[in-house]
């Protein structure tokens, strides 16, 4: 018997995260075998020195792929955020990240018709039961990673990739608004804390930056334990709120990446991580995203199409500290911890009338770095 199973694999830079890329038939078909053979390929470790992942939240993630049996779609995409030491993989919330390289990867392996210079993929993601578009752009018959877009948080450039979110609101809740509200206040070891529950593409709690004594330009290495603490207390209680979990510290084992924690604050100048300034004019508002207790190094992009419909929604956190700019224009421009990150949103509002998103879309840029053979011990396939 061997002691090892080979299961191909793809690593791809998605965005500005990254993840190993499995096709669905390559991995057993019981649900718990299955994550205890994923978690052996990332490594169980909180190092991730014995697998392939980079011990952090952005490096750790998992989509597993498979022709979509549904006639609206075209690939079958199933997203999961590997705990890190944990032993847990959540799967609670699609990641738009690891999304922009799904489509690329469809058209690589040869699961869908291939058109030049761009290829519609239609991408079922099975955490939200969402459809998402992908445009990918396509040249001698396989996905071209040569362009000249940047995204922030990412070296060089790469060609851009569409991502077209279709019936983005309520996602993972089934509405807009999960608790009824605009507005709501959660109780914390802080005190109530003024927060908006949204639920586009992926459920998010906005709070300013302000109501936690931040200043909302803090860098993740800034961050104080204490600050860590308070801000997961918040999500947990989001969480509890939504009906996630039944107490706010089963948050972090039970659904550590959802409902996400974004705040909010203002337009204003800052330095980012890699040392370029941000100025006030190019940016609509200051967003720092929480990743698995850990502030985001850049921004998600699911989470971030939530921030930026919340931007048109009067009444909500977001709006509040929003720019004129973005009420008049569809591109909203967000400043993160590495520069900014633009989303094309369209939201249409009346008096008395559920808001209506006529459109959530955003940019991104993927590359495949490697492709091969995982190995994991064969004796979690056959259980001895």
């Amino acid at each position: 018997m061997r002691e090892y199973e080979r299961i191909r694999a793809a690593i791809i830079r998605g965005g500005t995260s990254k993840g190993v890329f499995i096709l669905q038939n390559e991995l057993p078909e019981d649900p718990n075998v299955r994550d205890q053979v994923i978690l052996s390929i990332y490594g169980q470790d909180a190092r991730q020195i014995d697998g392939l992942g980079g011990a952090d939240a952005l490096t750790s993630k998992f989509a597993m792929v498979r022709p979509s049996p549904l006639s609206a779609a075209d690939i079958e995409y199933t997203f999961g955020q590997v705990g890190i030491g944990t032993g847990h993989i959540d799967y609670n919330t699609n990641c738009g990240n690891i999304l922009s390289g799904v489509g690329p990867f469809a058209v690589d392996e040869g699961l869908v018709c291939v058109t030049e210079p761009y290829t519609k993929v239609r991408i079922h993601n099975t955490n939200t039961d969402r459809i998402i578009i992908a445009h990918v752009p396509v040249e001698n018959g396989r996905a071209k990673q040569v362009g000249n877009f940047h995204i922030d948080g990412v070296p060089g450039g790469g060609a851009k990739i569409m991502l077209d979110f279709q019936n983005a609101a309520g996602a993972k809740t089934g509405a807009l608004f999960p608790t009824g509200a605009r507005k709501d206040w959660l109780d914390c070891s802080h005190g109530k804390i003024e927060t908006s529950i949204v639920d586009v593409t992926t459920p998010v709690a906005f709070i300013n930056a302000s109501a936690v004594g931040m200043t909302g330009v803090e860098l993740p290495e800034q961050l104080t334990q204490e600050q860590l603490f308070l801000l997961e207390e918040i999500r947990g209680t989001a969480a509890t709120k939504l009906g996630f979990v039944a107490q706010p510290s089963d948050a972090a084992h039970l659904t550590p990446a959802s409902p996400k924690l974004i705040i909010v604050s203002e337009a204003q100048e800052y330095q980012a991580a890699a040392g370029q300034s941000v100025h006030k004019a190019n940016i609509d508002f200051v967003g720092r995203a929480m990743s698995m207790q850990q502030m985001h190094k850049t921004f998600p992009v699911t989470g971030g199409l939530c921030t930026a419909v919340a931007s048109k929604l009067q009444g909500t956190v977001v709006h509040d500290c929003c720019s004129d700019h973005a009420q008049m224009e569809e591109t909203v421009r967000v400043g993160h911890p590495s520069g900014t990150m633009e989303f094309h949103v369209s939201v249409k509002e009346a008096n008395g009338i559920e808001p209506t998103i006529e459109k959530a879309a955003v940019a991104r840029t993927a590359r495949r770095i490697m492709e091969g053979f995982a190995y994991a011990p064969a004796a979690l396939f056959w259980g001895h």
